[in-house]
């Protein structure tokens, strides 16, 4: 199976706004493992950032002024992803932002889910993590991924962590090295003694001053409640028998 873990920098929070991409970054992946290849491109949006939208990346218009529009590199990124099932974090937001790009390169391009599939790895952590924080420095901490040279939002940088998080989040993998070949591990069984098949478990028997306590302490919880437990069980043996 061949996989893109992708990641997007936009000028602000909304497509529809006029918002515009200024960075993609991918990782692929081949059943599960890093092959290397990456893709990655900086935009010059044609537009100013919306507030707080480039503290988040550290990029400036002066920075991406010289960069090619994404209209003059959509085929080479549209033929990198061609057939790969997208992961992405909160997918919806750059998807939405993608298929925008592509509406303006022409209606031609049609959009993503035409040429791809996509998985939402943050629908997959709210499901394992209900009720708790799942972004993806949250992500990084809670399954052991170092994103401690995270300082600024980055599209490559943050493609290389969710790749790391969304193994670790569906498999229980530890890091999987970018930076290092990947190492095949295979699972050992370990003989701790035990046979598979117990037999019939032995019956215990209280002794008569465990049974003299045990009555003392129903006894309380019974003056304190009203009723225990052990009294409604003690009714339903009655009613079964």
């Amino acid at each position: 199976m061949r996989q893109i873990v992708l990641d997007t920098e936009t000028t602000g929070l909304e497509w529809k706004k006029g918002n515009r991409i200024v960075e993609v970054g991918c990782v692929e992946l081949i059943e599960r493992r890093p092959t290397g290849r990456t893709f990655h491109r900086y935009f010059n949006p044609g537009r100013e950032f919306e507030p707080g939208a480039q503290e988040v990346t550290g990029l400036t218009l002066e920075f991406l002024a010289d960069k090619p529009l994404f209209a003059d590199v959509v085929d080479e990124f549209l033929e990198f992803v061609a057939g790969a099932e997208l992961v992405i974090h909160n997918a919806a937001f750059d998807i939405g932002f993608l298929d925008a790009e592509l509406g303006q390169c022409g209606s031609h391009y049609g959009c993503m889910r035409d040429r791809v599939s996509v998985l939402d790895s943050l629908e997959l952590a709210r499901q394992r993590y209900p009720g708790q924080r799942n972004s993806l420095d949250a992500l990084c901490r809670r399954l052991g991924v170092d994103n401690s040279h995270r300082q600024l939002h980055g599209a490559l940088l943050d493609a290389q962590l969710l790749a790391e998080a969304y193994l670790a989040l569906t498999a229980g993998q530890s890091e999987i090295g970018f930076a290092a070949e990947a190492i095949a591990t295979t699972a050992q069984s370990v003989d701790i003694g035990v046979p598979l098949v117990c037999g019939i478990r032995p019956r215990v028997r209280p002794s008569e001053e465990e049974l003299a306590a045990h009555a003392i302490r129903i006894e309380a919880i019974r003056a304190k409640s009203g009723v225990s437990l052990w009294d409604e069980a003690g009714q339903a043996e009655e009613i079964a028998a």
